[in-house]
């Protein structure tokens, strides 16, 4: 399938064991063109040399490691596409991804992005089933395939307001559509330093509810003063 420019972007910390794999993932895609920024977020291993041994891999590197939400918004500052999407470093995705996303926001252009369902190829135990879906733990955030105009606008991701799941909540404020496709996009790997594998539902921090209540309350306010 060809269309508009996708960025994929990878954040990279300590992954040598598993990028060169979720590299090739991407570069397979039967999407073109497509983008690959790798941001390395103060990597210790070999995954810095890994990464830019693939030349059609951007590769950027933080100096000190900030975290998977800065290494993301890095990566959205630098991406051209007018898609973007997310693929870390430990996983893997099918060939089908970009195409069926992406052929389904050009379907539907009131969308500001979509996500797909994940299949675990070594899943922990203790891993909950999405009500909806029944897939062990849920559908991924980060499965989403984001128009890159809107998660500009929406201010990109807060890992102390709750990352992935608090950009979801300022997606939904501000009235902005998604959906999730029934098709897998995405191949999960289970090595036991996950950031959020196993852990259950996670609840927003606190940070995120107080300052989401205050936007609340200055939307009601300007309602009441117009």
């Amino acid at each position: 399938m060809n269309g508009p420019l996708v960025s994929v972007v990878m954040p990279v910390f300590n992954a040598e064991q598993f990028v060169g794999d979720a590299l090739r993932s991407v570069l397979a895609q039967d999407y073109d063109p497509i983008e690959v920024i790798a941001v390395d977020d103060g990597s210790t291993d070999s995954s810095a040399a890994i990464v830019q041994s693939f030349e059609r891999v951007r590769y950027l590197r933080q100096p000190a490691r900030s975290g998977a939400s800065e290494a993301r918004n890095v990566g959205v500052a630098a991406a051209q596409g007018e898609f973007v999407a997310f693929v870390d470093a430990d996983d893997v995705v099918p060939p089908t991804k970009l195409a069926v996303q992406v052929g389904h926001l050009l379907e539907h252009p009131q969308l500001a992005c979509v996500l797909g369902r994940q299949h675990w190829m070594n899943p922990p135990s203790g891993l909950a089933r999405d009500v909806v879906w029944g897939d062990l733990d849920g559908i991924p955030i980060l499965s989403a395939v984001f128009r890159t105009n809107v998660l500009r606008e929406l201010g990109l991701f807060d890992e102390e307001k709750g990352g992935d799941l608090d950009m979801l909540v300022r997606l939904r404020e501000a009235g902005r559509s998604f959906t999730v496709l029934p098709d897998i996009v995405l191949h999960r790997r289970y090595h036991g330093g996950n950031l959020v594998a196993g852990r259950g539902l996670t609840p927003l921090p606190p940070i995120s509810l107080k300052e989401k209540l205050a936007r609340e309350r200055a939307r009601q306010a300007q309602e009441q003063n117009a």
